[in-house]
């Protein structure tokens, strides 16, 4: 009898022992390509750096640790009246428009992508006769709103930030219809309805001087939730379908894999992009947040690329509870100005290795959904099978992965609790393998990276016509240029690609 029940006793534990080993299953079924991840370009409410470059330097562009490469910045109704700084050489503007340039022009060097979002038309064009959106019963303020005989106003306005930012030598990428037009508001504020926001994009956005400011892209308005009723009445329409570029929204109250799939889902339909421009995830804003909510924010990286996202832009870029410190002693020790905080290497996972590849899909045998124990997502880009791995819990194991592929070798970068932050270390692997086991410690967030066998016949038989490639690059918006710079997409005529840097 005793000698049954240790047996019984062995087979439980080893019940347990492969109860705690998590498969993931990889498919070459292919969804978004990422464009990539950024901040906003402020640490206050819209208070832009100005000549304080650091956080941009810190944060943008391939040689960076972080490697940033979306920067969103606002296109402030404001005067500046007859403030001036003669040291900016700025265009002749009267708009408050100066504060972004140093570290937009910054960004551009390093070959990432700038987009200009108005919180609110200037005053004289809306309904209330102020910047500001009206949510204020002490001052009795009207809902602000464009007014109907302005429509033919606002798309000039955004062509003259265009040329500002041109003639102080920012190209801007794109530019937003409205910052949150759902969300009544005390500061500077617009409200739109879905039907507002068609009209106008519908019968307007044709004045939006594309080829003057090198083919600037137009990103519907941002609503507060990712309300999908606002993005699904422009897509619906043909005409302003082929007006919109990008569709946008945060997700404030409302999970990546809720308004925002449902969003994306007809947005995908139309090869449209999908952002997420703006979210905080604030846990507790008294203090610097603890590792499981960074572990956390990991999460919603990732229900953003499950959900559809082609590009994730966080909120503030230098906050106590963002990617680099204020100096603000209240908020603890490791709060040190314009040094990174360890937000800024968790955003790393997914801004130095998943910008520029295509989310594959990828199962695991355990529950999925928001804020999961465990989650996964997989990409390929180039030679690279990448396989995201968060962990919330506190038991350490190994990962079984299965891959569409044979690879031959292999990365680990982990990042988990008392400063181990994006430690390295590689993957053995003797020979090629389409399945293969890999450490997965507690409380951690894992970045496999693994290169392909090119010589897997699953994956393509290469002639001596293959073997002779020729290349062409495209910038992280698609389009394809001729003299490659800064970061952009390599792509072979023997149907690889990758995203590389080109110096000028």
């Amino acid at each position: 009898m005793k000698k049954n029940f240790t047996l019984i006793l062995a087979l439980v534990a080893a019940l347990a022992v492969q109860a705690r080993v998590i498969t993931i299953t990889v498919s070459d079924v292919r969804y978004q390509t990422i464009t990539g991840f950024g901040a906003a370009c402020c640490d206050g409410a819209m208070c832009p750096f100005g000549n304080d470059t650091q956080p941009v330097k810190l944060l943008y562009g391939p040689k960076s640790k972080i490697g940033l490469n979306i920067m969103r910045m606002e296109i402030s109704p404001n005067f500046i009246g007859d403030v001036v700084v003669p040291e900016w050489n700025y265009w002749d503007s009267p708009y408050d428009w100066k504060g972004s340039l140093p570290s937009a022009k910054i960004v551009k060097e390093r070959g990432g992508i700038v987009f200009g979002t108005p919180w609110s038309p200037p005053g004289e064009y809306k309904t209330n006769g102020t910047a500001q959106g009206g949510n204020s019963e002490d001052q009795g303020y009207q809902h602000g709103e464009l007014r109907e005989d302005c429509y033919d106003k606002f798309f000039p306005w955004l062509n003259t930030f265009l040329e500002y930012m041109k003639s102080n030598g920012v190209d801007v990428d794109a530019v937003s219809v409205q910052n949150e037009p759902d969300w009544w508001v005390s500061y500077s504020g617009c409200l739109y309805t879905p039907q507002q926001q068609l009209n106008l994009v519908k019968n307007y956005a044709h004045m939006l001087d594309r080829e003057t400011y090198n083919g600037v892209r137009l990103i519907s308005a941002e609503p507060l939730g990712f309300d999908p009723n606002y993005s699904n009445m422009l897509l619906q329409d043909e005409t302003a379908r082929n007006q919109i570029d990008i569709i946008a929204g945060h997700i404030y109250g409302h999970p990546p894999l809720v308004n925002l799939k449902n969003a994306a889902e007809l947005a995908s339909k139309y090869g449209k992009e999908v952002w997420m421009t703006e979210h905080s995830v604030t846990d507790n804003i008294q203090r610097l947040p603890n590792w499981h909510e960074q572990l956390l924010f990991a999460e919603e990286l990732n229900e953003c690329m499950q959900a559809g996202c082609t590009g994730y832009i966080y909120w503030y870029m230098r906050a106590h509870w963002a990617f680099v410190g204020t100096g603000e002693s209240e908020y603890g020790a490791d709060n040190v100005k314009n040094q990174l905080l360890p937000r800024a290497y968790v955003m790393a996972h997914f801004s130095k290795h998943v910008t520029g590849s295509t989310r594959l899909d990828a199962k695991c045998n355990t529950a999925t959904g928001t804020n999961a124990a465990f989650e996964t997502t997989a990409y390929i880009k180039g030679d690279s099978l990448i396989v995201m791995a968060i962990d919330t819990t506190a038991n350490s194991g190994d990962l079984k992965i299965k891959l569409p592929f044979k690879v031959k070798s292999g990365i680990h970068v982990k990042s988990t609790a008392n400063d181990c932050l994006l430690q390295e270390s590689t993957i053995d692997i003797a020979e090629p393998v389409d399945e293969i086991m890999v450490e997965k410690p507690e409380r951690s967030l894992n970045t496999y990276i693994f290169i392909i066998d090119r010589e897997d016949e699953a994956i393509r038989e290469f002639t001596q016509a293959d073997r002779k490639v020729s290349k062409t690059y495209y910038d992280l918006s698609g389009r394809r240029m001729e003299t490659p710079h800064g970061v952009c997409i390599e792509k072979c005529s023997d149907g690889s690609s990758r995203v590389v840097y080109m110096e000028q």
